[in-house]
């Protein structure tokens, strides 16, 4: 049986925005293209809802936070749907203070904006959270507790607080597979 034909202009657009706003840049310390992980935000996002406005806006989480693309430009080309779920989904440094030094405040910041927001916003957050604690649970069983090292945070206690801080800020999606599988390594992890 053939595939059914699918309408994925914006989808395609967003992938092919991301792949460029991210090319020549590795995930931190994977030795792999960071696409991988925007990619595999997609995937899990696409577990969740066929909307292509998430699916578009879960390949472009991190092109604000993490390339030179502003919020403009995302809003420019995806609307304004895309790019407020890019918005909330993007880490806000505090001026004056380095990562490490304000990495707590950040995370409170992000789990008490994520408590606050809209359905569509925590299914596009869960992807990402989500590929992220894969990435932590599959280093964590290789490195063990060296596996900290490489944050700017190092305490394994801090890292428990902000993804189980996560974990309740997206509990509204506890009946996905996906928030199961995050619960899961979570508990994993964090023993």
């Amino acid at each position: 049986m053939a595939n059914k034909p699918l309408d994925t202009e914006l989808l395609d657009r967003a992938i092919r925005f991301a792949v460029n706003a991210h090319s020549g840049t590795e995930r931190r310390g994977k030795g792999f293209p960071y696409i991988v992980h925007p990619m595999e935000a997609l995937e899990i996002v696409s577990t969740m809802t066929p909307d292509q406005e998430l699916l578009a806006a879960a390949v472009l989480h991190d092109t604000v936070e993490d390339t030179g693309v502003t919020i403009g430009q995302i809003r420019e080309e995806f609307g304004d749907r895309i790019a407020s779920i890019v918005d909330a989904e993007s880490d806000k440094g505090i001026e004056g203070r380095s990562e490490k030094e304000s990495w707590h405040d950040r995370k409170r910041g992000a789990i008490e904006r994520l408590a606050k927001a809209p359905r569509d916003t925590k299914i596009v957050a869960l992807g990402d959270k989500l590929s992220n604690m894969r990435a932590i649970a599959r280093d964590y069983a290789e490195k063990g507790d060296e596996l900290w090292k490489i944050f700017h945070v190092t305490d394994k206690k801090d890292h428990e607080w902000h993804y189980r801080g996560l974990a309740d800020s997206l509990r509204e999606l506890r009946d996905t597979f996906a928030f199961k599988e995050f619960e899961s390594l979570i508990n994993q992890v964090f023993k």
